[in-house]
């Protein structure tokens, strides 16, 4: 959800009611009386790193998928504000953050042999093969462990610019115009600034626990 949501005419609502914040700063309160005065933003922010937690997604796995998350309380409000705030920076940034150092190797192929996409992940290795002609390494382990959904981010993005032909004959033929070559350099450079995200979001994740 986002932080605001817009009615008919336009106008900014506050996803996060009145009475919510009203939860929270009455607990926090209870506990430290002269802490700051929370504000819907630190609640969202909160509530970003809370989701992240695994300790949290572990223990409430089953009700997860049968509704919508309830939040706990946790001590140090501020810590977790923090790391919300910092997670979300990374992630809303992620074209823009410095590109992870991976080492690219290039071989030259013979002029008779295509050039075939592979886009393959070696997790063990840390290899990542774009096609026959190229492969990232370097890759390090913490950064496949930062998954969307059921695959690490680098796989996720590794399946969205494979080469996949339409069943319909029809579109095959006249508007399937993708092809990775245009895309390469776009997609390294994409898989080396997704890489320094998973990485900074996985140290994150691991100094919650």
């Amino acid at each position: 959800f986002p932080l605001y949501r817009y009615d008919d005419h336009s106008n900014r609502l506050d996803n996060i009611t009145d009475w919510g914040l009203e939860q929270f700063r009455q607990h926090y309160l209870a506990l430290r009386p002269r802490t700051r005065k929370i504000q819907k933003l630190d609640i969202f922010h909160y509530t970003y790193a809370v989701l992240h937690y695994p300790v949290y997604r572990q223990k409430y796995e089953q009700n997860l998928k049968r509704e919508l998350p309830r939040l706990p309380c946790y001590p140090n409000f501020w810590q977790w504000v923090q790391w919300g705030q910092q997670l979300m920076e990374w992630h809303l940034n992620y074209e823009t953050v410095d590109p992870y150092p991976l080492t690219r190797q290039d071989q030259k192929l013979a002029a008779t042999v295509r050039n075939k996409v592979r886009l393959k992940a070696d997790k063990v290795a840390g290899h990542i093969l774009v096609d026959d002609q190229t492969t990232l390494t370097g890759v390090p382990p913490i950064a496949w462990e930062y998954q969307l959904g059921n695959r690490s981010a680098l796989e996720w993005i590794l399946d969205q610019y494979q080469e996949k032909k339409p069943k319909d004959l029809t579109i095959a033929e006249q508007f399937n115009t993708y092809q990775f070559a245009d895309y390469q350099e776009k997609v390294i450079d994409l898989l080396q600034r997704v890489c320094t995200v998973s990485v900074k979001t996985m140290e994150i994740v691991q100094a919650m626990r």
